[in-house]
């Protein structure tokens, strides 16, 4: 079974945000030819994307042809729009879940939603993160790697973060809004160099600043890899030891600690790296990730955990086992008649799973099922 938390997915159609709002600065969607469409922000290209960004059958038919089973889908982070007037980013938040959840209802065996949220004000986000989770059955909600001029350590964000943790919500962080002209602006620095950047300083902020000490019950899974954080864990580490003056002015506890706390996903492109990774990060906390359906992303969903020589039990939980334990699903509900994956673990294990499942499935489970 393969169960990819990384996926991007925007609605085919939606308002004139200038239009709707009174001011510039948002992303159209602009249908220019048959599968094709451009993002434009104020009449300036941003991205061309195929129908597999918001057609959920073109989307069906590639997960058929690369034994994907289950697609955590979530928006393309530059709809974020954390930059607006909040009760604007909050409507348009609405018009995004509400798509969302459309998809999921119309194929409930074959995706799952995150939402996305206002996160500008913590007291909006809290609402919208309610309505995503208790109304519209999704598991979690997907969240940018800095708020504006907030580390996803301010003090504003705390009752966001207790919010999720009670809810039980599932909170996946994708880096965004990285610098894009000067010294970045030549070969795809942005993507290249600066995501990775971003994400691990979302990690050392939510360490470092105590958000994993106060929430020790949250869940929070880092895209592409955790970016440049498990590979300069050392450093991190030896920063906190010799200048707890600077590194622990928040949090007295040394950043490793938190470690086996969070999921990441697999999308690092190298078999070194993903045996690292794991080894790094812990068997139980790296999920399949790909970025579908951009450029960047793994153009064949698990073929990297697939090549690996790892065993099949741990091929089985990065592919769909770890997803299944941050996001809360119930997997039979989601495995019923697979037969696609070639590191599936034995019948009889997959029943007894399904057994365990049924009798030992925690109340956020039960929330994330869509009927």
């Amino acid at each position: 079974m393969k169960i990819d938390v990384h996926c991007h997915i925007l609605p085919e159609r939606w308002p004139d945000l200038k239009e709707r709002y009174g001011y510039g600065g948002w992303i159209q969607l602009q249908h220019h030819c048959e599968g094709k469409a451009k993002m434009m922000r104020d009449g300036k290209l941003f991205r061309v994307c195929d129908a597999n960004c918001w057609d959920p059958d073109t989307r069906l038919r590639e997960m058929d042809a690369t034994g994907v089973d289950l697609q955590v889908l979530s928006t393309v982070p530059v709809m974020f729009s954390y930059w607006a007037k909040p009760e604007d980013t909050l409507d348009l938040c609405r018009i995004i879940n509400d798509d969302l959840a459309e998809t999921v209802k119309k194929h409930p065996t074959r995706f799952v939603g995150l939402g996305t949220l206002p996160m500008q004000s913590p007291e909006l986000a809290v609402v919208e993160l309610k309505r995503c989770v208790q109304e519209l059955g999704f598991p979690g909600v997907q969240i940018g790697s800095h708020i504006g001029d907030w580390n996803l350590d301010a003090p504003e964000l705390r009752p966001f973060f207790a919010a999720a943790e009670e809810l039980g919500a599932s909170l996946f962080v994708h880096p965004w809004d990285m610098q894009l002209d000067g010294r970045m602006e030549k070969y795809w620095l942005p993507w290249l160099v600066g995501m990775p950047g971003e994400t691990a300083t979302a990690m050392c902020c939510m360490m470092f600043g105590g958000v994993l000490e106060r929430f020790p019950k949250l869940k929070v899974c880092f895209a592409h890899g955790g970016g440049a954080f498990p590979f300069t864990i050392g450093r991190i580490e030896h920063g906190f030891n010799v200048r707890p003056d600077l590194c622990a002015t928040e949090n007295p506890h040394n950043p490793r600690k938190y470690v086996g706390q969070v999921y990441v996903d697999s999308l690092v492109h190298d078999p070194k790296a993903l045996a690292y990774l794991v080894e790094a990060m812990g068997e139980d906390r790296v999920c399949l990730g790909t970025d579908y359906p951009f450029p960047l992303g793994e153009h064949h969903p698990g073929k990297l955990i697939q090549s690996t020589d790892m065993s099949d039990e741990l091929k089985d939980k990065l592919l769909a086992g770890n997803a299944v334990e941050f996001l809360g699903l119930n997997r039979c509900q989601y495995e019923a008649g697979d037969a696609s994956s070639t590191a599936a673990a034995p019948a009889a294990s997959a029943t007894k799973r399904c057994s365990e499942a049924a009798s030992d499935a925690e109340p956020a489970a039960k929330v994330a099922r869509v009927s």
